[in-house]
């Protein structure tokens, strides 16, 4: 993890001015004033001198973990309840918010000092490719010599410093955004590229972040169990976008949009005000200000020319696929926009060499005459692109396509049919298994995808077979893999645990790879 809060300590009622939030009262508490140490909305993450922001969630209500929050150190709590929860000490100040996301929100900015306020932020938001774009764009601004910082599912890079974020979701709390991006300007940082999600952005994790540069990458299908349909979803991506115009201004630093043209999403966010609109896509006729000519793929990256209003920058891409350079394409829109230099831009572009989880190779596996690639793709447009990539690699080899996927429990249960019929068409040999199915059945799960696989006129046994141990299941992959085939275990990748039940377990992807070749080798 970053650096912690490093002893910092603010006065209550200092926080809840500086926080400046509409109608915030103290009902009750002791005269003299408490320290806060921390701001947290869940109670196992209290620390103590923490002030406990005990918000209403859909499934569960924070007011109900008061007691936990107080036993972990809580010396504050806040909350929507009008009058002081029953059995709160005389000790324990409570303040009663209008908006309880909201408060957590502007009080862990106010606690950091409004962080952003002091950076150029760059938002990254879509269904698939944010960790590859925002990968990108922070390798042009280190290429144009920005002090720049990065929060991404992957990793944190502060100073110069990269930190293992654990994230099991990409965007953390709020009280984490505020406090990495805090850390990032006592770095010296100068742009910070913020990776965000739907979930953030609907729950408020990211209200107090002062956006300058938003970016969509695209908006297909995912989520749907939260957000209920694809309005919800959009609507949700589009706050970004919204909160663009909205946030604090600073000086010379103008409000862009860096918008897909081939995406669904175009027609919805390209209405949203922006002091500039800067538009990337590969058709010509949608007249995109960012696009491409003579484009070159192969199985180890894209060259092409990236036809910009400032000029026309020739790229080599070391990532593969179309996709990727779709995600080129908005790093390439979102850098130019802030004045970043094209020299920059190419050389930017050309030293990312891979990211970890992204179609990335396990280089054991080819003295055995085949690939093994561990792929993040978890949504059906992921595994789509990613499974068309595949076939594209193998095509001249006459290999085949081997995918090993699962999909969550507890989450959007309409695309799992949606994924097995990326499968059914795309992949020459399925092994479904486990990826993170929380209190569902492994074997309900693989059932659903399955039967949109049988509906290609595959047969289990022959095209597809489910094996619900994914350590397993990856090394029975492994085992049937013929010179020329190509392995793409997804929906994993990076992640360091699996969720059984309510327990986050250890997972590591790739060492479950490595075994699978070892048995193979003996």
């Amino acid at each position: 993890m970053a650096i912690k809060n490093a002893g910092r300590a603010i006065d209550l009622r200092r926080l809840l001015s500086d926080a400046a939030i509409a109608s915030a009262n103290i009902l009750s508490g002791p005269e003299e004033n408490v320290e806060i140490r921390q701001v947290a909305e869940d109670s196992r993450r209290v620390e103590p001198g923490s002030l406990f922001v005990a918000v209403r969630g859909s499934v569960h209500d924070g007011h109900k973990f008061i007691p936990d929050a107080l036993a972990r150190g809580a010396v504050a709590v806040a909350g929507t309840q009008p009058t002081r929860p029953e059995g709160l000490p005389d000790h324990i100040p409570y303040v009663l918010v209008p908006d309880d996301r909201k408060a957590v929100a502007l009080l862990s900015a106010a606690f950091f000092e409004f962080p952003s306020r002091k950076l150029q932020v760059i938002g990254v938001t879509g269904t698939d490719g944010k960790t590859t774009t925002s990968t990108l764009i922070h390798a042009i601004l280190k290429a144009a010599g920005c002090r720049a910082g990065l929060i991404s599912t992957i990793q944190a890079e502060i100073g110069g410093q990269s930190y293992d974020t654990g994230f099991h979701v990409t965007t953390p709390e709020a009280f984490d955004v505020q406090r990495y991006l805090h850390d990032m300007v006592e770095a010296g940082t100068e742009v910070a590229v913020l990776e965000t999600t739907s979930h953030a952005l609907d729950q408020g994790r990211t209200l107090c972040v002062d956006y300058d540069v938003a970016v969509v990458t695209n908006v297909t299908h995912e989520h749907l169990d939260w957000h209920g349909n694809w309005e919800n979803y959009m609507a949700a991506k589009a706050r970004l976008f919204e909160a663009l115009c909205n946030s604090h201004r600073k000086p010379g630093t103008p409000k862009v949009a860096v918008l897909n043209a081939d995406d669904k999403s175009y027609s919805w966010l390209k209405k949203i005000p922006a002091d500039m609109q800067w538009v990337y896509g590969l058709d010509r006729n949608k007249q995109p200000d960012v696009t491409v000519d003579s484009i070159t793929y192969r199985s180890g990256g894209t060259s092409f020319i990236a036809q910009t209003p400032i000029a026309d920058i020739p790229i080599e891409l070391r990532l593969p696929g179309k996709h990727n350079v779709y995600n080129a394409l908005s790093a390439v829109a979102a850098t130019l926009a802030l004045g970043i230099p094209k020299e920059a831009v190419r050389e930017g572009l050309a030293s990312v060499e891979r990211i970890r989880g992204r179609m990335e190779w396990v280089e054991e596996a080819r003295p055995l005459g085949f690939d093994v690639v561990v792929d993040f793709a978890h949504t059906p447009n992921g595994l789509e692109k990613t499974l068309e990539l595949a076939r594209d690699i193998v095509a001249p080899r006459k290999g085949r396509v081997i995918a090993v996927f699962g999909s969550a429990g507890l989450r959007d249960r309409e695309k799992r049919s949606l994924m097995g019929d990326v499968a059914g068409r795309l992949a020459d040999l399925t092994v479904i298994t486990a990826e993170d199915p929380r209190t569902e059945r492994v074997e309900d799960i693989s059932a659903e995808i399955a039967r949109s696989i049988e509906a290609h006129g595959r047969e289990e046994g022959v095209d597809f077979w489910q094996v619900h141990d994914r350590a397993e299941a990856i090394a029975f992959a492994i085992e049937m893999a013929r010179p020329g085939d190509i392995i793409l275990t997804c929906g994993k990748a990076h992640e360091g645990s699996m969720c059984y039940g309510k327990d986050e377990l250890p997972w590591d992807e790739f060492a479950a790879v490595r075994a699978g070749l070892a048995r193979r080798k003996q």
